[in-house]
């Protein structure tokens, strides 16, 4: 039997290595990068000097521009947006990155909510683009999909209701 050897614990070029290596393979915001940080530490441990500053590294690649929240949050709300998800899931991914509110918001002004719903409906083949009209149940779960995809309940309900190939006009 081999056993592993426990990693070297961190310094301070270890940690800068990680982040860089991050930053160049992943899109990334300050908060998801600091949370990845956070959890090597806790893995590896920190060896060195001085305490560990994960913040203060982030702010660093920040200021030089490897990480940058605003058009993050442009290009992830675009690429959501072109799936089909609606204004709230959005949001809550954002969130979740670590955004800030007034990123999120310019992020949130560019989002095209009926061209976004007219993908869902199109590739869950829901109201214009589905077969037939569904019943009571599948009208149901249809809206229930539009709901938990981010979309209002308005909207979901002008898509489920539209009659295979009648396709509802777009809102003002």
């Amino acid at each position: 039997m081999t056993s592993k050897r426990p990693p070297q614990p961190l310094d301070e070029d270890a940690l800068r290595e990680l982040a860089l290596r991050y930053a160049g393979r992943f899109a990334t915001s300050r908060g998801k990068l600091l949370a990845y940080l956070a959890r090597k530490l806790r893995e590896r441990g920190w060896g060195g000097e001085a305490p560990a500053d994960p913040e203060a590294l982030v702010a660093r690649f920040a200021e030089l521009g490897y990480v940058d929240d605003s058009s993050f949050a442009l290009m992830k709300s675009a690429a959501l947006g072109r799936r089909g998800y609606g204004a709230r899931r959005i949001t809550e991914t954002l969130r979740a990155a670590g955004i800030e509110e007034a990123d999120r918001g310019a992020a949130d002004a560019q989002a095209d909510r009926w061209a976004a719903a007219d993908r869902f409906a199109r590739r869950k083949r829901i109201g214009p683009y589905a077969m037939q009209a569904p019943d009571p149940k599948g009208r149901e779960k249809a809206i229930a999909a539009f709901l938990r995809a981010g979309h209002d309940y308005a909207l979901a309900r002008r898509w489920v209701d539209a009659a295979p190939g009648d396709f509802p006009e777009a809102e003002d």
